[in-house]
């Protein structure tokens, strides 16, 4: 199932409509060719435009969608990235790439997303969840950070799909976090943000 299945099955359900009004994918979705990811990505998209965050400082969790009609949005983790993907469900992606864990570097490269291998819900941290989905642009980078780290290694859909199903207790925990800082904040107390 493509990306944009579980999309769309996702609001049928959530719109209480039944599967079989799901209609099918845009014919150059569901094929769609790996293309390389826009050069300078993070000086056109440094902040993630669902959270704020600084894109660079998360460039291993960080996520770009490019629209065929040319948006290109770019995010801290999957968990915005998802947010995207339902905002803008009548856009088809060309292109989705996300930060290969697997890479060395100041900044991780972009993997395209079929390409990628996701571990979720490993010890590893997780950027915007609890349940960590790390990807990784080998299969074999995957499986050793799999051995040491635990998880399950999944395709972007299952990832995606894991995303939509945290996404509740997510947005929960976000908003009590944001809550308690801004508490700590008007208290005057060490900790807190602007």
């Amino acid at each position: 199932m493509t990306a944009r299945e579980v999309l769309m099955r996702s609001f049928c359900l959530c719109l209480g409509l039944a599967l079989g009004a799901v209609p099918p994918p845009a014919q150059g979705v569901a094929a769609r060719a790996a293309v390389a990811a826009p050069e300078n990505e993070l000086v056109k998209c440094p902040k993630c435009p669902y959270c704020g965050m600084d894109r660079k400082q998360f460039h291993k969790a960080r996520m770009l969608v490019q629209y065929s009609d040319g948006l290109l949005e770019g995010t801290c983790s999957l968990h915005c990235a998802a947010i995207s993907l339902s905002l803008h469900v009548d856009r088809d992606p060309v292109g989705i790439w996300v930060g290969d864990n697997g890479a060395a570097g100041e900044v991780v490269p972009l993997v395209d997303v079929d390409r990628a291998t996701f571990l979720v819900g490993s010890k590893l941290p997780g950027v915007m969840t609890v349940t960590s989905k790390v990807a990784f642009g080998t299969a074999a980078a995957a499986k050793a950070a799999q051995a040491a780290q635990g998880g399950e290694l999944l395709n972007f859909d299952q990832a995606l799909l894991a995303a939509y199903t945290d996404m509740s207790k997510d947005v929960a925990r976000i908003r009590k976090m944001r809550a308690e800082r801004r508490r700590r904040m008007q208290e005057g107390a060490p900790g807190g943000r602007p």
